[in-house]
């Protein structure tokens, strides 16, 4: 075996990407909430960066003008890739503290946050914190509440608490008793005891509460008025897996109970019993969609795209620190601090512009396909590849894919995201394309219309699509009824006498 080692030149090309085109790559595919954070974050951080306050557009225009950008020799962007020595320890953030009482005189009176301001923005944080909603009270508060009113011991009430601690979001108790014993204090109860106190705590509202599994919850809300009840107990008791597969004849044949009573006994289960009772004490984590872009037809009936990214800070470098930085009697150390963090500044904000720009582009590019969409509803949705929209646009498919990502769009038919514009498609037998979307929306409409006592099974789908001019394959039909929740032909069958 021989080791030496040798010289040898080699050609080869790659891509290396700027930290300047990285930030822009981020920034583009933030969506307007997550681009508003990172804006706060970067005002928190960088001392350069000033937000420009409602009202403040002509006085911030003003200061810009009058704050150009350092000299070319001094420029801290004509050097993107340079490494900055700068330590970052506690005298370089005391020296820009010191900062502030040496240029105290640049600053103006009207750059100063004025008392009247300052009490505009406490009066915001005030009424913020009083429509603030309150916390929703937990089912366990409500349980505990109840308990109050029940002639119960010390003990018993023990027991009790204990039972509700351990109550889930459904409603349902899950623990074994034996290990709720365990959590109380020595002499631990008998299991006796602990089905007394359990006993009590289904007596509860809401019915069904304290259930240890799925029948024992239903069968704690029947009550003596509760119609079809002994249809619904022997439903509940033996036959929930033959309703969820439709198998209402063998139901009828072990029953003995005729069809209509049996769908009867269905209708109660389904409106009038709740297989988790406790889900109403459950704080609904609704995710709040902001769309990115509004589209909407102008006077003369034409789309125009706006970008809704109000929200956002508007931010600009501080004059004074760009004069500091520009002074050549400033400390070197200080000057270096600033050089970064202009350099940054000025990258984000650019960043920003960059992504206003090509989310513009890229929006206007794909209403000019999907005009019928807007026009006349999903169903006339144009096959779209983002292929098609970065040729148009003049900009690579990845930037497009970072555009769309986590985008939505406001239109007069609702809120979409950028996504939902795109997809694949297929042909007509007449060699026409059309979007996949269409064809979900003609498999909608003939299950719609479909003779629910016999309705139709995925090769039925096939030739009924195929008689409409859509040649699909019968596995494509079977996903597409998937993704769309529409249940088998036999579980759509509606059994009759």
């Amino acid at each position: 075996m021989r080791l030496d080692t040798s010289m040898t030149q080699r050609l080869e090309q790659k891509m290396i990407l700027a930290p300047r085109m990285i930030q822009s790559m981020e920034i583009l595919q933030l969506p307007i909430m997550a681009l508003q954070e990172r804006v706060e974050q970067e005002l928190q951080e960088n001392p350069v960066l000033e937000q420009r306050e409602n009202g403040d557009d002509e006085e911030a225009t003003d200061e810009e003008a009058e704050a150009p950008a350092p000299a070319a020799e001094e420029n801290p962007i004509d050097d993107p890739e340079r490494v900055l020595d700068f330590d970052g320890d506690e005298k370089d953030f005391d020296r820009l503290l010191a900062i502030n009482e040496d240029w105290s005189d640049h600053f103006n009176e009207e750059h100063r946050p004025s008392s009247n301001r300052i009490d505009e923005a406490m009066d915001k944080k005030h009424d913020a914190m009083v429509n603030m909603a309150s916390r929703p009270e937990s089912l366990q508060d409500y349980l505990i509440d109840q308990l109050g009113f029940l002639n119960t011991t010390e003990r018993e009430l023990q027991i009790l608490q204990a039972l509700v601690a351990h109550i889930d979001e459904r409603g349902y108790l899950a623990t074994p008793l034996d290990d709720v014993a365990r959590t109380l204090e020595p002499p631990l109860p008998e299991l006796a005891e602990m089905e007394a106190a359990l006993a009590h705590l289904q007596k509860l509202d809401p019915p069904g509460v304290g259930a240890r599994d799925y029948k024992e919850c239903l069968l704690l809300q029947l009550t003596p008025e509760t119609p079809h009840r002994e249809a619904v107990r022997a439903l509940i008791l033996n036959h929930l897996e033959d309703i969820q597969h439709n198998r209402l004849p063998v139901i009828q044949k072990k029953t003995g109970f005729d069809l209509e009573a049996i769908h009867a006994a269905i209708e109660v289960l389904k409106h009038h019993l709740n297989p988790k009772p406790g889900a109403q004490f459950a704080t609904d984590n609704i995710p709040y969609v902001v769309p990115d872009i509004a589209v909407g037809k102008n006077e003369v009936g034409e789309y125009e795209v706006k970008l809704l990214d109000d929200w956002t800070p508007n931010i600009y470098i501080s004059r004074r620190l760009i004069e500091l930085y520009r002074d050549k009697s400033a400390d070197a150390k200080t000057k270096e601090f600033l050089k970064r963090k202009i350099q940054s500044a000025q990258w984000l904000i650019e960043a920003i512009e960059q992504r206003r720009n090509t989310l513009g582009k890229v929006t206007r590019a794909i209403i000019q396909h999907q005009k019928a969409f807007l026009d006349k509803g999903p169903e006339f949705i144009e096959p779209l590849k983002m292929q098609q929209i970065a040729d148009q646009v003049g900009v690579h498919v990845t930037t497009v894919s970072r555009a769309v990502d986590d985008k939505w769009v406001q239109t007069p038919r609702g809120i979409f995201p950028l996504k939902r514009f795109f997809g694949g498609g297929t042909h007509t037998a007449s060699g026409e394309e059309v979007a996949w979307e269409t064809i979900k929306q003609k498999l909608l409409d003939i299950i719609a219309h479909e003779d629910k006592s016999d309705p139709l099974s995925d090769e039925d789908l096939v030739k009924k699509l195929d008689e409409s001019g859509y040649p699909i394959a019968r596995r494509t039909i079977t996903k597409y009824r998937k993704m769309l929740n529409i249940s088998s032909s036999r579980q759509r069958k509606q059994w009759t006498e």
